[in-house]
């Protein structure tokens, strides 16, 4: 029998989701603060967004657990 598709499991998903992409270009912004060298603005954008993409990361963590706790939504 097929278990019925909830919205939560499309929160959990997204979230999920948004969460990997943040750490995944977490991974990459030291990259592109070495190819800025010289570019001091760009140096200061790029660090910005992998912090933007850090908190993003960890309100994902704390979002999914409040669901984990509630137990999910109906």
């Amino acid at each position: 029998m097929a278990s019925e598709h909830t919205p939560a499991d499309d929160i959990v998903y997204d979230l999920v989701s948004i969460q990997y992409h943040a750490l995944q270009a977490a991974e990459v912004y030291d990259k592109y603060v070495e190819d800025a060298h010289g570019h001091e603005d760009v140096v200061t954008f790029v660090q910005q967004c992998k912090e933007q993409d850090s908190q993003r990361a960890v309100r994902c963590h704390e979002l999914l657990a409040d669901l984990t706790k509630k137990g999910g939504i109906g």
